[in-house]
């Protein structure tokens, strides 16, 4: 029950996060969001109506919630709805504020930057604690469930359609083709900046081979099957340069997730053995990764 709770603060914390990211910050530099979500951004520049985006955001929304109940996971959409639930109460109601002047010669960078850290902040947060702030995070839970992708690149890709459809709305409206470059180059500022900051706090998609020279072969194998029961090990012998004595070397592939578990329960298995670890690319469509939910 406990944990419970701890999980559903954060969430409510994220879409709170989020909220602040988009209202005070993303949506006043006028750069289009990925997914559905820069389609609502992008009409609601058009039309100057914030409370179009709002209402555009609630349908979206609903629709993609619905395919994570049904292809995703029913704790997981839940989560994700308590998140999105969070988004719209919070674009709602919060104040108007003004941090800075989103005109280009001012601060617009600033703008785009701190915003995209912050939503990257939020998402990572949501999905650590098994939900997401919704629209391309839902389909980037499951597309990097299926192919082992960090969720952050699936955002790369949801924001070509996204940011083509908005840019050709600038076109529309402004008639000033360098509006449109303008816009395309705050835009992929804050795509980048959202969806870095989201795989490198988000770790469960990154994948790291984890290798441990030791003398307690058992007690170090029995250790690394026992802290995540999906994980083997292969080994090779070795033997030191400047001793010539016989070693092991144990190898495993885990997530940067299951690190820091694992390095401990190898630790206390064997604290003298000596071990590193470094990010691999290119792993096997079979490997296993826990679903998020």
């Amino acid at each position: 029950m406990r944990r419970l709770l701890t999980d559903y603060s954060i969430l409510v914390l994220a879409g709170v996060l989020y909220a602040v990211a988009l209202k005070y910050f993303v949506l006043p530099s006028k750069v289009i969001l990925t997914g559905t979500e820069g389609i609502a951004t992008a009409l609601s520049y058009y039309y100057d109506s914030y409370w179009l985006f709002i209402m555009l955001y609630m349908v979206f929304q609903a629709g993609l919630l619905t395919f994570a109940f049904a292809r995703v996971s029913r704790v997981f959409a839940l989560r994700s709805l308590v998140v999105v639930a969070v988004v719209v109460l919070a674009l709602a109601f919060l104040p108007e504020l003004s941090f800075a002047d989103p005109d280009p010669s001012n601060e617009r960078i600033i703008l785009v930057l701190f915003g995209g850290l912050l939503a990257g902040v939020a998402k990572a947060m949501a999905f650590t604690h098994r939900g997401s702030t919704g629209d391309e995070d839902i389909l980037g839970a499951y597309f990097a469930s299926k192919y082992l992708k960090p969720v952050g690149s699936i955002a790369i890709f949801a924001a070509m359609l996204s940011t083509a459809f908005g840019l050709n709305m600038d076109l529309i409206k402004n008639g000033e083709f360098e509006s449109v470059v303008n816009t395309l180059m705050y835009t992929c500022i804050y795509i980048f900046a959202s969806a870095e900051t989201l795989n490198n706090l988000y770790k469960k998609f990154k994948i790291t081979m984890l290798a441990i020279i030791t003398n307690e072969l058992k007690p170090v194998g029995e250790a690394i099957t026992k802290a995540s029961a999906h994980r083997t090990y292969t080994v090779h012998q070795g033997q030191g340069g400047h001793r010539g004595e016989d070693c092991h070397i144990v190898r495993t592939i885990i997530t940067h997730e299951e690190l820091p578990q694992m390095v401990a329960a190898i630790q206390a298995a064997d604290p003298s053995c000596f071990y590193y670890h470094h990010d691999i690319e290119g792993i096997s469509g079979r490997y296993y990764i826990a679903p998020i939910a």
